[in-house]
């Protein structure tokens, strides 16, 4: 009888372990700047990504100020952010088409990357899933950066970027 009980309560610490993990992230199939389950039809549901540069800071954008790329829409808040990603998006989509870079990082599963938790690092930026995701992200940027961008590459070496 003790050793069923303490079997049962080792199943069940282990569920509950797996069961807080798995609500650490919601996974997406989108793979270009979509937010998947959490966000909506647009690019970092439509927060402008020119302003995490010009402002530092996250804001977000409107129907007035937008364009197609890569299948989704993008909001700017101004004409001039418009401008600035037009002629210049790969300066200021964000890596791994959005997805939390820290998890790509650890087995180069995309899921998602909330625009308000974010990193600007060597004038790129980097989207995460939370703030308890961020505090381990902020331990070793450097490396999550070169282990996230292995594994983009895995993935993504025969896709067009147009």
């Amino acid at each position: 009888m003790k050793n069923t009980l303490k079997n049962l309560l080792l199943i069940l610490l282990s569920f509950t372990t797996l069961q807080v993990f798995a609500l650490d992230f919601t996974y997406t199939k989108h793979s270009w700047f979509g937010a998947g389950s959490e966000g909506n039809e647009y690019a970092i549901e439509g927060y402008d990504t020119v302003n995490y540069f010009t402002k530092n800071k996250p804001a977000k954008g409107s129907a007035e100020f937008s364009l197609e790329y890569r299948g989704k829409t993008w909001h700017f808040k101004n004409a001039e952010n418009l401008a600035l990603f037009k002629a210049d998006p790969q300066q200021y989509a964000p890596q791994y088409g959005g997805h939390c870079a820290w998890r790509l990082a650890q087995d180069g599963e995309g899921v998602y990357g909330d625009p308000k938790i974010w990193t600007i690092v060597d004038n790129k930026l980097y989207l995460n899933y939370n703030k308890a995701v961020n505090g381990r992200w902020v331990k070793d940027i450097p490396g999550f950066i070169k282990k996230a961008d292995d594994f983009w590459l895995d993935k993504n070496q025969f896709k067009t970027l147009n």
